[in-house]
């Protein structure tokens, strides 16, 4: 409970401290990784190496190098990658949908948050599995559109219509939102990884509500409930 208090506590300042909150989210996301991958393989993540798509401009590498792994971030839009002044050795300017990566290259793909930012998010799902190896791990995870946070700085006025969010902050701050619905952020549900998780041909080690403590896990079997409660979906996956 401390855990999920804490997680959910920093989103207030991912627009005013963004190194703050993406810092909490980094160490708790290498540490995720490092459980399930430990899980998978009896082996930590030492010389494995990590593709983070989406990673923008690299505030888990720092994570990942002190677990000893090779972290590779890769982002589409340079004014992301240069965003907070880091520099990261290997970053890879690309496509999450059309990944600049041979098959089976990575121990190791994760996306954090980014789901929700591409017009094809499951396209990314499938490159993701691409590039990893077989007995490799997939960590997906993604903000739920009817969630609390679906509508990121815009919200709770996404639930009334993205596009109504996203005039409503014009109109109030005098400038677009960073996440402009319908261009950078759309609506992703709870279904639809639940969905592509069962026609996968990866093995789908866990689904699970990445903000909520364990005992809470079963709000991700119920449809419907699972919009409301789950803010951020995490579909791990192995393949084959």
């Amino acid at each position: 409970m401390r855990r999920s208090l804490r997680l959910l506590g920093s989103f207030r300042f991912e627009q005013t401290d963004p190194a703050r909150f993406y810092g909490g989210i980094a160490a708790d996301t290498a540490d995720l990784v490092r459980d399930f991958y430990r899980d998978l393989t009896g082996r930590d993540l030492g010389g494995t190496t990590v593709l983070d798509v989406g990673g923008g401009p690299g505030y888990f590498a720092d994570e990942f190098a002190a677990a000893g792994a090779r972290y590779i971030p890769l982002e589409p839009d340079p004014s992301e990658l240069h965003a907070a002044g880091l520099t990261v050795p290997g970053t890879v300017r690309g496509s999450g949908m059309a990944l600049p990566i041979r098959d089976d290259a990575v121990d190791i793909c994760l996306s954090s948050n980014v789901a929700e930012h591409v017009p094809n998010p499951w396209l990314m799902a499938d490159e993701m599995l691409r590039v990893t190896r077989p007995g490799g791990l997939m960590v997906f995870s993604y903000t739920v559109w009817l969630g609390p946070f679906g509508g990121h700085e815009t919200g709770p006025w996404h639930y009334l219509g993205g596009e109504y969010a996203a005039r409503r902050y014009r109109c109030r701050h005098g400038h677009e939102p960073k996440n402009r619905f319908g261009r950078s952020l759309f609506a992703v549900r709870a279904a639809d990884g639940m969905r592509w998780a069962d026609r996968s041909p990866a093995r789908t080690l866990a689904a699970f509500p990445r903000y909520h403590p364990r005992w809470a896990w079963w709000l991700v079997r119920i449809p419907g409930l699972r919009e409301l409660f789950v803010s951020n979906l995490v579909v791990v996956a192995a393949p084959r």
